[in-house]
């Protein structure tokens, strides 16, 4: 069917989005709203010994100031409930559960504040809200607020915050470590290492990133006090339990607040539940007695969004004397930031450490460490990247130590199909895939053997020219808890409620696709409804590659029970025998004969009356599910560049990938994730960097004026393809297709460099790569030759 499963179909959301009909929070405006505005902590690390807000107070049009004292007074504790705060290691992903402490060691919590409760832990935390008739009035008073701060010791590096004389974050947290974790069979892997043939060690630095969406936060509240209720209009993924959380830190019935989401551009992992500004404006809200809104502007965003990847990894492989993997030892130091908001990075990280290779021993420890800087958290891929990173820099550094061609040492270690399943050396059980006819593919896409020609051509106009392969799998998990809600009404639509809320990927579209197929309706006639708590009674949002692996099995499972009840209505209305009813494409058939009923015919026979009272009513089925339903997306890619070595300057020449996402729904849609998430990873690789003072905690890289973002002429067009092999895990066969094409761009961008500058010597370059750090790369590599 047109517009079914499989098909390149145009994203219907796009002509609302494109001509500027989009509905985004900051077009919202209630009448006589107030505007709100945060003063931050100037400071990284201090302690807070005075504060004055009687000015702002005095400004005409401030309508209010608040602060910690005034959270508390009315009866508010300063840390949030369930705000950003450790998930317990055996509540975190349940079938491979990736934080188990260490042996001997103590997990710790941080607490989440609202408002800084006497010491600030880094630059950008919440000391005041000031509430105006006018946003410029709020930053008015925020500019009359007095605040004194006793400067305290910081540490911005998670290295040195675990060194015994480093400043303590919390005092309650010894050697600033909230967890150390291990995984793997460390007795194992130690004979591995001794009986190996080849060693190689490699210090491994993931930079640290922002998450920065198109859209920054925001958020609409109004408090109607005659019913005690909330309506927040906000850009907050996870509809249903944002309103759980907004609730539980409201200390109100989650009846009280109603959630309304409407577009959102982008997320990236830096939308999940109940932030500190969304809970504090709707306070304010009540105890004024105006509706109140609040946007969060770029610069504020840098030092308050959540943050992503930092992680500090020695890494070693052995091999035997044919280049086969014997072992892999990783030690993994995760800065999770001030305040331990996800450690999901850490655990995927761990996870996933022996990547799509047959490695027999592996044996990882892991550090979550607390430094005065932003937290971190998910971020597209969430660990993935890092520990594909990790990975294949080992491998192209092992293949320079054997003398092995990269591809070829590759080969040697890829699990082959017959290994499938195959369980992990850390425990996590791969269930499907074809990495090394992958790998195949996308050799042939980039004209590997090609290349020499092209490195001589570069060569002979003074440039260097490099190519890499890399190969990937993750795990896509994600939150298990999702709902649905599917009618067929007797106008002609089929109406979809689902707790799965996009941030921009195309639900509008893909979602249609599966229902037109699966009923057999119209592909313009499906519609879909998520984001406003009123009518989503569950599910668990858009994050980890869970939209349609898991929210397209509860689609199909609703979908086949509406087939069914359709069936029953159509044996009575036809009279005929249950058995002899047939549905496909659309329409219910008695079997043997030209007799039969459309899909739409069945929902208005059903609302018309006149049928038992079990068959009667809307033709609606709702299907919940609250199991983990992992998938295990994988792909390979190749990068090429060309470095010019007078001035470091990189240009990626070509770039391909191949990407085994399970079933593909829409192509095009998948083609578009694929490419958007190899720009961000390509981004991290190649310029952002969010930097930190280690003096001061100060971002050095705080604005769009420092904080390099890559753009579309920084790319050339890539060369993508789609392989299937269908997940068992799901009736779909989807596995998840919007990270994937970040996870390998990471170590496949600086490996490719890597390669063009080996006529220097040099085996080693630090992420980002930018085109002075290229420069001094070959500088050095010259020096010591």
């Amino acid at each position: 069917m047109d517009g079914g499963i499989g098909q390149p179909v145009r994203r219907k959301e796009d002509l609302r989005l494109l001509t500027g009909a989009g509905r985004y929070t900051d077009d919202i405006s209630l009448e006589n709203q107030a505007h709100a505005h945060f003063l931050r902590a100037s400071h990284a690390h201090a302690r807070i010994t005075h504060i004055d807000v009687s000015a702002a107070r005095a400004l005409p049009g401030v309508l209010a100031v608040y602060t910690a004292e005034d959270f508390k007074a009315d009866g508010y504790a300063p840390a949030m409930v369930r705000g950003p705060v450790v998930i317990p290691p055996d509540v975190l992903n349940p079938p491979n559960p990736g934080l188990i402490p260490r042996a001997g060691t103590e997990h710790y919590e941080t607490p989440g504040f609202a408002f800084a409760d006497g010491i600030v832990h880094k630059v950008g935390e919440c000391v005041a809200l000031v509430v105006a008739e006018t946003l410029a009035l709020a930053k008015d008073g925020a500019e009359l607020i007095d605040v004194n701060y006793e400067p305290l010791p910081v540490v911005i590096d998670p290295v040195r915050a675990m060194e015994p004389d480093a400043p303590q974050v919390w005092d309650h947290i010894p050697g600033n470590v909230v967890i150390s974790v291990e995984r793997g069979d460390q007795a194992a892997t130690d004979k591995a290492f001794a009986e190996a043939a080849h060693r190689v060690k490699l210090r491994l630095r993931n930079n640290r990133v922002g998450l920065l969406p198109m859209e920054n936060r925001a958020q609409v509240v109004e408090y109607d006090a005659a019913r005690e209720h909330f309506t927040f209009y906000c850009c907050q993924a996870r509809t249903f339990l944002t309103q759980q959380a907004m609730a539980r830190n409201l200390n109100v019935e989650p009846d009280q607040v109603r959630i309304i989401r409407g577009d959102v551009g982008g997320s990236f992992g830096g939308r999940y539940g109940a932030m500190h500004e969304n809970v504090l404006t709707a306070w304010a809200a009540r105890k004024i007695g105006r509706p109140i809104k609040w946007t969060c502007e770029r610069s504020d965003g840098m030092v308050s969004d959540l943050q992503a990847r930092e992680q500090d990894a020695t890494a070693e492989l052995a091999l035997d004397a044919g280049g086969r993997i014997l072992g892999l030892r990783v030690e993994i130091i995760h800065s999770a930031g001030a305040v331990a908001q996800s450690l999901v990075p850490l655990s995927n990280g761990i996870r996933l450490i022996t990547g799509s290779y047959r490695i027999p021993a592996a044996y990882a420890v892991g550090h979550a460490v607390l430094t005065n800087t932003t937290s971190t958290a998910t971020y597209r891929g969430a660990g993935r990247p890092q520990a594909i990173y990790n990975l294949e820099r080992l491998i192209d550094a092992a293949a320079r130590e054997t003398g092995i061609d990269r591809v070829e040492i590759r080969r040697r270690n890829l699990i082959a199909p017959e290994e499938l399943p195959y369980t992990n050396p850390v425990g996590v059980p791969y269930d499907s895939g074809e990495f090394e006819v992958m790998m195949d593919q996308v050799l042939e896409i980039a004209d590997w053997s090609g290349f020499e020609a092209r490195k001589r051509d570069s060569e002979s106009r003074g440039r260097c020219r490099g190519i890499s392969i890399g190969n990937y799998i993750q795990n896509t998990t994600g939150h298990p808890a999702e709902w649905t809600a599917i009618e067929v009404t007797p106008e002609g639509s089929v109406e979809i409620v689902m707790g799965v809320d996009p941030s921009g990927q195309g639900h509008e579209t893909s979602f249609a696709q599966v229902i037109s197929d699966w009923l057999g309706v119209p592909f313009e006639s499906v519609n879909l409804t998520t984001g406003d708590s009123d009518v989503v009674l569950g599910g668990s949002g858009t994050q980890s590659d869970r939209s349609m692996r898991i929210g397209g099995k509860i689609m199909v499972e609703a979908s086949d029970l509406i087939i069914e009840k359709g069936k029953k209505i159509a044996a009575y209305v036809l009279e005929v025998a249950l058995a002899d009813i047939e549905f496909s494409a659309g329409t219910f058939t008695v079997s043997g004969t030209d007799r039969s009923i459309g899909i739409f015919d069945v929902a208005r026979q059903a609302a018309d009356g006149g049928l038992p009272d079990d068959l009667a009513g809307p033709l609606r089925e709702e299907v919940s599910q609250k199991a983990y339903i992992p998938g295990y997306p994988s792909g390979a890619a190749v990068c090429e560049v060309e470095v010019d070595p007078d001035t470091g300057r990189v240009e990626i020449t070509h770039y391909s990938s191949v990407d085994d996402v399970g079933r593909v729904i829409n192509p095009m849609i998948v083609d578009g994730q694929t490419a958007g998430a190899i720009a961000q990873g390509i981004g991290q690789a190649a310029m952002e960097h969010l930097i930190y003072d280690p003096e001061t905690g100060q971002l050095l890289s705080g604005s769009f004026m420092d904080y390099a973002m890559p753009r579309a002429d920084h790319f050339p067009s890539f060369g993508l393809k789609l392989h299937e092999t269908y997940a068992p895990s799901n009736t779909l066969g989807v596995k998840g297709g919007g990270e994937g094409g970040a996870i390998p761009a990471l170590a496949t961008y600086i490996n490719a460099i890597i390669d063009a500058l080996s006529g220097f010597g040099v085996t080693d370059l630090e992420m980002p790569a930018t085109p002075e750090r290229v420069w001094q790369a070959i500088q050095d590599a010259r020096r010591r030759s």
